[in-house]
Parts: structure tokens; sequence; C-alpha cells
């Protein structure tokens, strides 16, 4: 395998550095654009383009539909090592959006001594949905999931009789069909959720070994987030100070710019 490469956006012009990792079907820079403009005095943030988005590429360089990449924590804690080496950074902040929580995670986990706050909005890793497991883990399963992607109009028909059942919400059968809308995208979606199988963590004893570092974590989510509802968030807010979890007034889409919103309102109230 190759040495891992990402592409990389650097916004804002502050004295602290900040780590930042998007969500699905975003980049880095469109995803973090709100950071900027509200906390860009405050941090340098380094936006990155994740593996099959934006300007970078698998973790490999191949384009097809193989599942023999795998983002392994070694590789992942190495590629950080490169990265603020290369910059001469000492000490950093980390932010994760939706599936950009893995990276977060796996970056404050690799590096706690040299983290200072962890802002998660709506992570994924958190908690981890069985069927993910089971589509991602195991061959014959990752086989069915490869025709399903490739061919997802069974799986449109099942997820909306799910919706008129009422058993998933509408919101979350558009964010399937978005998803999937081209064979593009929907090798996208594959190559990604196969290639972060081992990244995987257990919340309890992970948030023991921030606290013990000084690690100030922040779990935001959105008050009608259908993909990762607050109630979906549990096992890590009820480990926070109440004051940091923040459940703001928006879905899915916008809790990355209310969480920059709110932020920069903490950091003015705080003393000089």
């Amino acid at each position: 395998m190759n040495k891992l490469t990402l592409h990389c956006d650097r916004l804002g012009q502050g004295p602290n550095i900040l780590l930042a990792f998007h969500g699905a079907g975003q980049t880095g820079h469109a995803c973090y654009d709100a950071f900027a403009v509200h906390l860009g005095d405050y941090y340098t943030l380094y936006a990155f383009d994740l593996f099959f988005h934006g300007q970078s590429h698998g973790l490999s360089g191949k384009d097809d539909f193989s599942d023999d990449d795998i983002l392994t924590k070694v590789l992942w804690k190495n590629f950080i090592q490169d990265f603020i080496t290369t910059h001469t950074i000492s000490r950093f902040d980390v932010a994760g959006f939706s599936l950009g929580g893995r990276y977060a995670l796996a970056t404050a986990e690799a590096f706690p001594e040299l983290t200072d706050r962890l802002l998660l909005m709506a992570p994924d890793g958190v908690v981890e949905h069985p069927l993910y497991a089971l589509a991602t883990r195991f061959a014959p399963a990752r086989w069915i999931f490869r025709q399903l992607v490739r061919n997802p109009r069974p799986l449109f028909a099942v997820a909306e009789t799910a919706r008129r059942l009422r058993i998933i919400p509408k919101n979350l059968l558009y964010f399937i069909r978005y998803m999937l809308d081209t064979p593009e995208e929907r090798k996208r979606l594959y190559r990604t959720w196969v290639s972060l199988r081992e990244l995987s963590f257990s919340i309890g004893p992970l948030q023991k070994v921030l606290e013990a570092n000084g690690v100030e974590m922040w779990l935001f989510a959105g008050k009608y987030d259908t993909l990762f509802p607050p109630e979906r968030l549990k096992v890590l807010s009820k480990l926070l100070p109440p004051a940091r979890f923040v459940i703001l007034e928006c879905g899915h889409n916008h809790l990355v710019e209310r969480a920059a919103a709110y932020l920069d309102v903490v950091r003015a109230s705080r003393p000089s």
C-alpha cells in the first residue's frame, strides 16, 4: 500500500490549530467554511478531504470496488504524525462531523497528549449500528452489500416501504437516495464504509483517557437530526459535563454552521 495522502485546505489565520474532518459526500472546505467565518481569527484550520472525497483518492490510489483498502489505527496515527511534523504543529484541537467523527476520534485516541479540545458534531463512530458491522466485516455480507450498492433499486423499494410504515423518517429516505444517486456516489459510499471497518472505539475507556490528558470534549447534536438524533449519542453524552453536550435547533445539514456560531459565543463570553 502507498503512503497515505489527503488533500487539505488551510482556512483562517488564528494562532490555534484545528484538524477538521467532514461528513459523507462533502469536502473539507465546504464543510468547515462556517468555522473559518466564525472562528477564523482563533483557528488556523486544516480541513481535510477524506478518502474517496473531493481531491483526495483511495487509500491505495486504486479506483475500483475493491474492499482491500483498510484504514487501520496504525496507518492513521502514522499519517497524522507525518502531517503535524511536516507542518511543525505541537498541539491541536480536533473536529469531526458525521462520518468525520470516526477520523476525529481516531486522531484524539492516537494523540491524547497533544489534543487540547475534541469537537464532535453528530459523530459517526460513537455508536456502531449492527447493520454496519454486518455489511462491512464479513466477506459474504460485503458481497451482498456490494451488489445492493451497484443496483440499489431493491434497497430503494425496501426503504420506501419502511418510510410508509413510519419505520424510518422521510429525511432518511432522501439521504439514502442522495448518497446512492449516481454510480460514482455508490462506489464512494461502498469504499468509504468498507475502508473504515477497523476504526471502532470503546467510548467509555477512550473518554477516560482523554479526560486524564485534559482534553476538553464537546458533543453537538441537532434537535431535528434524523441521522444522528441526540438520543443515539447517549453513550457519550452521559459521560460529559452537561454544558458540553449541546443540542442545537437544527437538523443534520446545518449542524456545523450552528456549532461554529455557538462556539464563537462561548469564546466571547470567556474572560480574556
